[in-house]
């Protein structure tokens, strides 16, 4: 059996399902020092990414919203990746995920738990849901103003 057989892509799928059942960081943060909102007009998913950031660090992080079990689970697992990281390695670590459900993946990042949604990158209409937590994560952090989209 290869790496992508039925009992990897099972627990892969059940992963998924936990973090879309139980989304992790699922609140809004009234002490947020940075914030921004996340829409993907196909599939109807819309979030609110919240951030505390102090010394350079993301202390802690959080979303709210609505979406498909993709987006959320994506949003979930992206707050447990992110929280207590330097911002400079959240933006490398928003590029490389980005890579890894778009073109090829460095090779010498270690994705843990994110790498469950690779499989996404076969579905590019999905690849949209997957990747608006971390626009609006990115958004968030620049300060932008308008929405992130994933259109």
């Amino acid at each position: 059996m290869n790496d992508t057989g039925p009992d990897l892509r099972e627990l892969y799928q059940e992963v998924i399902f936990d973090h879309n059942r139980q989304p992790r960081n699922y609140r809004p943060m009234p002490e947020a020092d940075h914030q921004a909102d996340g829409h993907n007009p196909l599939c109807g998913d819309q979030l609110t990414v919240f951030l505390r950031i102090e010394d350079g660090v993301v202390r802690d992080v959080s979303f709210v919203g609505h979406g498909c079990a993709i987006s959320t689970a994506s949003a979930s697992l992206m707050t447990e990746a992110i929280k207590g990281k330097p911002v400079a390695e959240v933006e490398a670590l928003f590029h490389d995920f980005h890579a890894l459900l778009t073109e090829t993946p460095p090779p010498e990042r270690d994705f843990g738990k994110l790498a469950v949604l690779a499989g996404v990158r076969e579905f590019p209409v999905r690849v949209k849901c997957a990747t608006l937590a971390w626009h609006t994560l990115h958004n968030a952090i620049v300060g932008a103003q308008d929405p992130a989209r994933t259109e």
